[in-house]
């Protein structure tokens, strides 16, 4: 089957840390001289989507808000399909602008319905996190902007989100809703975008598990590149087997080809 689409993923892919992959604008303008749409899908939880957006433009990536995905907008999505009115944002400020439709209250309000948690990197003190517990405790609902397990900082190999959401969800014995990737309903909102079936989609992304089992576990076809979070392991990976493994986004638009 043909591929029509391509999703790409940012951090590790594009960029890393806030300056271009060696050649990867050009790459993308390749990639686009093919004709093939693409959907950007990032699991960035620090900035807003329109930053996000603006940050890719000056480093020379023509992305179009409309075009970006970001775990934001989906809980967004699942917390008004829920009737949801009143939220604690566990996350950086600036994501405020994300969720200007809620009311946004302290993790142990009265009536506060969700607990809506971001990267607070530094800010996961013992005391915030008992904070959210507590509400959590008190009734509120736990929406994980995603579950990563690692994330770059620096340069190096860092606790990301994962790991807390994963601690509050034993603490309270309870599951969150997750909405960035792995989330289908992630990849679902960026193939309706496409509108494309998913077996004519390929998700291009560093990051193993959230990337690219992720995609194929929602029926998408999915190349890893060795930039970003790759490691030599992935390549023993259990269950998440790319169609291909691509030195850089550079090599996507001839390895594309070849497939025609």
């Amino acid at each position: 089957m043909a591929i029509r689409g391509l999703l790409l993923d940012l951090e590790g892919v594009l960029h890393e840390g806030g300056t271009s992959i060696p050649s990867a604008v050009g790459a993308v303008a390749e990639i686009e001289r093919l004709g093939l749409p693409i959907r950007y899908l990032t699991n960035t939880t620090t900035k807003p989507r329109h930053a996000v957006a603006g940050g890719l433009r000056r480093l020379g990536f023509p992305v179009e808000d409309g075009h970006l995905f970001t775990p934001t907008a989906a809980a967004c999505l699942l917390l008004s399909s829920r009737g949801t009115k009143r939220i604690h944002l566990a996350a950086e400020p600036s994501l405020e602008a994300d969720f200007g439709s809620f009311d946004l209250v302290g993790a142990q309000d009265e009536g506060c319905e969700a607990v809506v948690l971001g990267d607070l990197y530094l800010g996961f003190t013992w005391q915030r996190l008992n904070d959210l517990f507590r509400g959590l405790l008190r009734g509120a609902e736990l929406v994980a902007l995603h579950k990563n397990r690692v994330c770059r900082r620096a340069g190096e190999l860092s606790l990301d989100l994962g790991p807390f959401v994963a601690a509050l969800e034993y603490a309270c014995a309870t599951e969150a809703s997750v909405v960035g990737k792995p989330s289908p309903a992630f990849f679902a909102l960026a193939l309706e975008s496409l509108q494309l079936p998913a077996g004519e989609v390929l998700m291009v992304g560093d990051d193993i598990e959230a990337d690219i089992a992720g995609a194929q576990a929602s029926g998408l076809r999915a190349a890893q590149v060795r930039t970003g979070k790759f490691r030599a392991q992935d390549e023993s990976h259990p269950t998440a087997h790319p169609e291909a493994r691509l030195d850089s986004i550079v090599d996507l638009a001839p390895w594309l080809e070849a497939q025609s």
